[in-house]
């Protein structure tokens, strides 16, 4: 079996290790590549059947796709590949022509393995990069080959809102690919315990690839500008075990953040400051780890405020701060110039996709 897992771009090595680590579990030989045809923000895997003993002693078969879907904090979507091809040129073709090319190729894979007759079947469809086709295009010259090659074996049912079936097709420059969407229409990303939704929250995915830069080792852990809790949620749910605190300036927020980690049945874990990041001293003698989603004030607050906020916050810090922080911006001048001045060090800096833009984490000590 051949799985195509989505991510946030700029984490494919940190979702590999993910995944490589979960299916280690299953006892059954695997390889997990990460961006397969050069596609960045995916993983693939391909993995053996894998089997489980009942609580009758019977042996039963282990569906990996349900598995990986439950239990991946990294991955936004599990996709089981029935087949992918380089279309070279597809960007700068005419729309019919292209279009052509997709239709053709998806009528000669047999999705009629993939989808019984009495069930209902949609298309779901993603693009990106310079083409001349639309993502509603794909949709229907997928769903049409489709219906068309199960047109032999009986009357094909579709369903645009609640469909049985979802397949899923993505045009990634000129990489084509076509599988079985197992996560459904909501992403894995979207966590169900968000009940409060900051302007600016953070992906989920994005927070845990943060932790594990982290490299925590049981320390305590400050998120100083927590917004809606995302982070600290995130490292509760892992069963983090060391001190887990978080600052937040806006009351309205923090109440959010609070109902946040109840709806996850985390608040205990989890102890809330109403402060300021810019004088965190008057709240902590010392943390081990800093990890913050810091504000680029695109969405929240004046970007002309960020270079000074910036310079507050991290002159704070340096008198805290013990260990290593992680934090992401896309001010990239204001936070290297603010790191400088107060004598932190980067160890470690990576582009990340976040919001349709690409921003900056950075590791320090």
């Amino acid at each position: 079996m051949r799985l195509l897992l989505t991510t946030s771009q700029g984490i494919e090595d940190l979702a590999k290790a993910e995944v490589e680590n979960l299916l280690s579990r299953l006892g059954v030989p695997f390889r997990v590549e990460e961006k397969p045809l050069g596609v960045e923000g995916r993983v693939l895997a391909e993995v053996r059947e894998a089997f489980y003993t009942d609580e009758k002693g019977r042996k039963r078969e282990l569906s990996v796709s349900t598995y990986l879907n439950e239990r991946s904090r990294l991955l936004h979507r599990v996709i089981v590949e029935i087949a992918s091809e380089r279309f070279e040129g597809i960007g700068e073709e005419e729309p019919e022509r292209a279009l052509k090319r997709i239709e053709d190729f998806v009528a000669s894979l047999p999705v009629e393995r993939y989808v019984k007759v009495s069930e209902s079947f949609a298309v779901r469809s993603f693009r990106k990069g310079e083409h001349q086709i639309t993502s509603v295009d794909i949709s229907k010259t997928v769903g049409k080959a489709i219906f068309d090659r199960l047109e032999r074996f009986g009357t094909p049912k579709v369903n645009l809102d609640h469909p049985t079936v979802i397949f899923r097709a993505e045009l990634v420059g000129d990489v084509f690919f076509l599988g079985i969407d197992t996560t459904g229409d909501s992403s894995l990303h979207k966590r169900p315990w968000r009940v409060y939704d900051h302007p600016a929250h953070l992906k989920a995915s994005i927070a845990n690839a943060m932790i594990e830069l982290a490299e925590l080792d049981g320390g305590s852990v400050l998120d100083p500008m927590c917004g809606s809790g995302t982070i600290l949620i995130e490292l509760a749910l892992r069963g983090y075990e060391g001190r887990i605190i978080g600052i937040e300036k806006y009351k309205k927020h923090l109440k959010g953040a609070k109902m946040n980690a109840l709806a996850a049945g985390v608040l205990d874990r989890i102890e809330f400051i109403h402060g300021d990041a810019t004088k965190l001293s008057q709240y902590l003698e010392s943390v081990d780890f800093a990890i913050s989603n810091l504000p680029y004030g695109l969405k929240i607050g004046r970007k002309s405020a960020i270079p000074e906020l910036y310079m507050k916050f991290f002159s704070e810090l340096s008198k805290v701060l013990e260990k290593r922080g992680v934090f992401l911006t896309t001010e990239k001048n204001a936070i290297e110039n603010a790191l400088e001045e107060n004598g932190f060090k980067v160890v470690h800096h990576r582009l990340i996709g976040h919001g349709g833009l690409m921003v900056h984490c950075y590791v320090i000590e």
